[in-house]
């Protein structure tokens, strides 16, 4: 089992990875089988089923496919650009994908929110066509977004696609235990361990690189959402906030009466930064998804800039940690709310994040597991359930205190020798069926929880 640090990471735009991100690659993928066929189309069609359906307004996913079919990928997004071409799909009714001749598209009729047919597949399904000059469809393809923006075919899901099939890596660890047998074995941390199967795939200039690049486009959304003030769109009014603490923390540092406990209020705002950020639709790096997307990065700017002999010659190496962490989650269990709730989300990354930090403060791998399993057991059972589908209501503070929780975890990590009651193992395990049996109305559908328990929502 292998899936690469860039693929746990992904650089994209917000609110979603699973709504927003997943659906624009779909589209991208759709048109590449349209331009890889025989035959000419004169019209695109797109229906969203389950969660996509149910909170797809919230998370701008017909906005998302829309961009997709017009030939935008997140990795690239130009937000000027974009606006544009909305503007000109929807007073035409065409859409123009490059290699591809005009075709018709009005949204308001092509694009449709199936609330009552789920696909079986994944909660985050969605069925893109193509038509002919007489408008029958002449190409079909199911997709499945199942988190992360991670995106399979119906076929691919049936097959198990979503496990590694490419040249075999130095240490294929699938599971905890294996990860450390193996760490054992070969006197190699996880980080190393995860660098050398990196190194078989992408080359060493290759991570060097794309890990710079990932840590730059996390650090640059702190400092945006730390930045920008105003009210964050989709009708709630909610204030961004993560300037306005952050200013007060600078205005406090120094004194001699702060307060011990304010660090938490300093990664607490770090992960709301990425977060408004994120429910703007701005540009947010997927750890391991968009709605977690700011623990990680909370966590890793605390300890750059609050640990004593902090170094960012280590980034690279908690980074690394994490994303073994999430390839075992994903490979064992979810990080899709849609599918498990918000254990899966916001608990995948504090165990990610836990995992980096235990690591890079010297955790042995068996502390750094027993960091990764202490963050996750403590998310266990938590909902996803956003107020009007937006990733802004619980999701904003949530980030803040699993940066809170994954620093702690790490901490009590570190203070013991790794041996622990609970192997991580089993505690993802227990995550996936704890998902599986939540209520579909307590995963990412907006029909329970805090969603319908909030006036004038």
């Amino acid at each position: 089992m292998f899936l690469s640090v860039f693929d746990m990471f992904k650089v994209g735009i917000g609110p979603s990875s699973s709504h927003t991100m997943g659906p624009m690659m779909a589209a991208a993928r759709f048109l590449d089988m349209m331009r890889a066929s025989p035959f000419a189309f004169h019209g695109l069609r797109a229906s969203l089923h389950g969660s996509l359906a149910f909170t797809g307004v919230g998370h701008a996913t017909d906005r998302a496919t829309i961009l997709g079919l017009a030939g935008f990928v997140p990795d690239t997004y130009d937000a000027d650009k974009a606006e544009a071409v909305l503007t000109e799909i929807r007073a035409t009714g065409m859409i123009e994908p490059a290699g591809l001749q005009p075709m018709r598209f009005a949204p308001a009729n092509d694009l449709i929110f199936d609330y009552d047919n789920p696909l079986p597949g994944h909660a985050n399904g969605m069925i893109l066509m193509a038509t002919d000059a007489q408008g029958d469809v002449t190409l079909r393809e199911t997709f499945y977004s199942i988190g992360g923006g991670f995106v399979m075919t119906e076929a691919e899901l049936a097959a198990g696609k979503d496990t590694d099939d490419g040249a075999p890596v130095p240490f294929p660890f699938k599971s905890a235990a294996e990860m450390l047998e193996m760490s054992t074995a070969s006197g190699k941390t996880i980080a190393q361990m995860k660098r050398a199967n990196e190194d078989s795939r992408v080359g060493h200039a290759n991570l060097r690189s794309g890990t710079a690049r990932l840590w730059q486009v996390m650090n640059d959304c702190i400092e945006r959402g730390l930045s920008n003030e105003g009210t964050l769109p989709g009708g709630l009014n909610v204030r961004r906030r993560a300037k306005g603490i952050h200013d007060k923390l600078l205005e406090e540092r120094g004194m001699n009466l702060t307060a011990p406990h304010t660090i938490n209020d300093w990664m607490s705002v770090y992960a709301m930064a990425v977060n408004e950020e994120n429910a703007a639709g701005g540009q947010v790096v997927t750890a391991p998804t968009n709605g977690a997307a700011g623990v990680l990065p909370a966590t890793l700017k605390y300890y750059l800039d609050h640990v004593p002999g902090a170094s960012e010659a280590h980034v690279e190496d908690f980074l690394l940690t994490a994303a073994a962490i999430g390839g075992l989650v994903k490979y064992n269990a979810s990080i899709s709310g849609a599918e498990a709730g918000c254990q899966a989300e916001v608990g995948s990354a504090a165990a990610m994040a836990a995992a980096g930090l235990c690591a890079v403060m010297g955790g042995t791998p068996q502390q750094v597991e027993n960091a990764a399993e202490i963050a996750l057991e403590h998310h266990l059972g938590m909902t996803c359930d956003p107020v009007k589908g937006l990733v802004q209501v619980p999701c904003i503070e949530r980030n803040g205190l699993g940066a809170i929780k994954a620093v702690s975890a790490a901490s009590l990590a570190l203070r013991g020798d790794g041996t622990h009651l609970v192997p991580l193992d089993a505690c993802i395990e227990t995550m996936r069926q704890t998902g599986a049996d939540m209520s579909e109305k307590y995963k990412e559908t907006s029909l329970g929880g805090l969603a319908v328990n909030i006036p004038n929502c």
